[in-house]
């Protein structure tokens, strides 16, 4: 068993432990397990079957007048085997720290600590600002790992918010990053809202340092190279709801492609008097990398279709159509939702290209490539 595994096996026993010695009325147990078995006869392994077990612990301790003092732990449990027959199968599991924070809040004031999620933003699906999460539109979960860091947000009187974090510790690459974050150092960033007239406009800020190691020589790389990412984001209600989303990235002297990143977002979504309402979203990515900044000599583009329809009140189905202009490819994703209590239902099925090329989310196209079938039990408790 590794660091991480052993780490989140005690935070599970913590969170029992917590549980049985603090009053009930300040703390709330829920968990969430989920059942999923995957078909693809295009995969190596075309039979997936997965097994997931989120426990959460949230504690709330008042603080006085306007103040409170609250706390929330869970750990991801899950485990996964694929199969081509009985004899041929490939298995992996772990056990791991899922949020693990302490959070200090009054009405206007919000400053929390540990492992957390942070993620803002104007665009919905194709999202230039996935700057610490990597969350996927067709996961029902809406699962992604946490980082952690301290981040602070004051809320004014007027609506407008800052927001300022630092965060440590987070080696690996998270949202669109494809170089690994230094150890030896701090990330830092910021971010500022301002209402506006049927809408709000956002900047945003941040700085770190990247692994060095992890370019090639002809590159020269050093110890670590800084990078610097802006962030504008503007969304507005008129009639229909719009925004552009867009992020630059710079790198430190010359790192071939590696040393300017441009994404663009521009989109819209209306809902459709038809029945229960329809809600369509259509969203347009370009994203460009080059030597020199806002070049765009081979850009990647993509559009997106997102509809959404409610079919009485416990069935919605949904259907998230991608078309890669530079490769000339679709991506089609269908769904229907069934709710029963705290069980839902989710049954997927996809049209993909064999070469995934889906931007963010690389990590699944092993899996998502081609055709399948998904089928997922989840249980709120």
């Amino acid at each position: 068993m590794n660091s991480a595994s052993r780490y989140g096996l005690w935070l599970l026993m913590l969170l029992f432990y917590i549980h049985g010695a603090v009053a009930q009325e300040r703390l709330r147990f829920r968990g969430q397990l989920s059942a999923t078995t995957h078909l693809n006869t295009g995969n190596d392994y075309p039979w997936w079957n997965g097994l997931r077990c989120i426990p959460q612990l949230n504690l709330e301790l008042p603080a006085g007048e306007g103040r409170m003092i609250d706390f929330e732990a869970s750990a991801n449990l899950f485990g996964n085997i694929g199969m081509s027959d009985l004899t041929n199968y490939n298995w992996d599991g772990r056990i791991k720290p899922y949020r693990l924070w302490g959070r200090f809040s009054t009405s206007q004031l919000e400053l929390r600590a540990g492992l957390q999620k942070i993620n803002f933003g104007s665009a919905s699906i194709l999202r230039p600002l996935m700057w610490f999460d990597q969350m996927d539109p067709r996961d029902p979960l809406q699962l992604t790992d946490g980082v952690w860091g301290l981040l602070g947000r004051y809320y004014f009187l007027n609506n407008a918010n800052i927001w300022l974090w630092m965060l440590y510790g987070n080696d690996r690459p998270k949202g669109w990053e494809s170089i690994a974050t230094s150890s030896a150092a701090p990330e830092l960033g910021g971010r500022l809202q301002y209402p506006l007239p049927r809408g709000e406009a956002a900047l945003s800020y941040h700085y770190r340092e990247t692994e060095g190691s992890m370019f090639p020589v002809e590159l020269h790389p050093i110890a670590s190279i800084p990078e610097h990412r802006f962030g504008f984001d503007a969304k507005f209600d008129r009639v229909v709801g719009y925004w552009v989303e867009a992020s630059w990235k710079k790198m430190a002297g010359n790192r071939g492609t590696f040393t300017s990143q441009l994404l663009l977002n521009v989109g819209v979504d209306y809902t459709f008097a038809w029945g229960n309402g329809l809600t369509l979203i259509w969203e347009q990515l370009l994203a460009a990398a080059d030597e020199k900044p806002f070049a765009l000599s081979d850009p990647l583009t993509f559009s997106l279709l997102s509809a959404r329809y409610a079919v009485g009140l416990f069935d919605e189905v949904a259907l998230i159509a991608y078309y890669d202009w530079r490769n000339r490819s679709s991506y089609n994703f269908v769904s229907w939702k069934r709710q029963y209590n705290r069980l839902t239902l989710h049954l997927m099925g996809y049209i993909n290209p064999k070469s995934y090329n889906i931007p963010t989310q690389q990590g699944a196209g092993n899996m998502f490539a081609g055709t399948g079938l998904q089928l997922m039990l989840v249980y709120n408790h």
